[in-house]
């Protein structure tokens, strides 16, 4: 069953004003979702647990024999989740951003995972995007199948080449996922820009959601769906073939894992249904059905933004996905995205490598 035993008890509920209705509006959908009713939860670890990963600081809240350094940083960080009208940080020269707005994007990043930046919208090149992303430390772009040559992918509907055989480049709706899931593990993709040049006629919101949520909802329903996710094998995604021909081999590794230098939360994931397989066990088919209710339900974490021309978003690749859109017949109203794919996760410069 789904509990959330903090929710009458966090740092959030004993606040008036913002914190204090998310936290109301959080127990109001766990209500609808599973019948809270309000018993504190233990925040147990896992009767079955495995060894503790030693790769993981004894410190950290997300190892899974720290409940008390997890709670700390649980209550601290649903409190400081901002509203969507907060996330969104005019910018004039993404090339070269003041400090105050350099400033404000970390902020969001830091509390949320993500910023959505307003060029209030004026136009850019492709050569700023990537200006902008060296702003925050974002260097190694990951050369998919799809980029150009300068590392970023035009996203539109396409009916030629490669591309017309993946669902990005169709108008249909693009389930949840983060990006890059399909990469080995000396590739993840740890950070991302999404850059409108022109919305869709009609449709193509985006949905957002921190997977650092997703990853406190599932450890507070039981910590041992956190476990399951972890495990090395839990998510394997087959080998990529067109046409007779193996474009990638089979890439399998954990959902949640912990990046060894700086200690960050990393989520590898996709709600697809075909070409996911899932380590076959209860405990991860239970996980893995934990997180397809997390937005069949409406989560209230979850944020919603149909983008306009000029604005865009900077995250740590953060859980996401699109409806479906409809375009018009004018080129003008053509959806048309810029896609930056990175290695390297969003960081201050002016602090040591390593620190966020």
């Amino acid at each position: 069953m789904w509990r959330y035993g903090y929710l009458t008890k966090g740092i959030g509920a004993q606040r008036p004003g913002p914190a204090r209705q998310f936290y109301q509006q959080m127990r109001c959908w766990a209500v609808r979702r599973c019948g809270y009713n309000g018993r504190p939860m233990r925040n147990r670890v896992p009767a079955q647990m495995s060894v503790p990963d030693p790769a993981i600081p004894a410190d950290s809240p997300f190892r899974l024999d720290a409940p008390e350094a997890y709670r700390r940083w649980r209550d601290a960080r649903l409190a400081a989740r901002p509203e969507l009208a907060e996330l969104i940080v005019p910018l004039g020269d993404p090339a070269a951003p003041t400090a105050a707005e350099r400033a404000a994007i970390l902020d969001r990043c830091r509390r949320a995972n993500l910023a959505v930046y307003d060029l209030g919208g004026r136009a850019v090149d492709r050569a700023a995007l990537r200006a902008l992303g060296r702003q925050f430390g974002l260097q190694r772009l990951d050369g998919n199948l799809c980029a150009e040559d300068d590392g970023v992918t035009a996203l539109a509907v396409s009916a030629d080449g490669s591309k017309r055989h993946y669902i990005p480049y169709t108008n249909r709706r693009l389930s949840w996922h983060t990006d890059g899931y399909y990469n080995p593990p000396g590739q993840r993709i740890r950070a991302f820009i999404l850059h409108c040049v022109r919305p869709a006629a009609q449709g193509g919101e985006s949905l957002l959601l921190d997977h650092e949520l997703a990853y406190i909802a599932l450890r507070d329903q039981d910590p041992a769906l956190i476990e399951a996710l972890m495990r090395p094998d839990a998510m394997t995604i087959p080998p990529n073939e067109v046409e007779g021909r193996q474009l990638r081999g089979t890439a399998s590794g954990p959902v949640f894992s912990v990046d060894r230098q700086d200690g960050s939360l990393h989520m590898r994931y996709s709600a697809r249904t075909r070409n996911i397989q899932w380590r076959d066990d209860p405990l991860t088919r239970a996980a893995a059905q934990a997180l397809q209710a997390l937005w069949a339900e409406g989560s209230p974490w979850i944020y919603r933004l149909r983008l306009k021309a000029g604005q865009g978003v900077i995250c740590n690749n953060v859980l996401h996905c699109r409806t479906a859109f409809e375009d018009g017949a004018a080129p003008e109203r053509q959806r048309l995205l810029y896609r930056a794919r990175y290695y390297d996760r969003i960081r201050d410069l002016s602090l040591p490598a390593g620190e966020t």
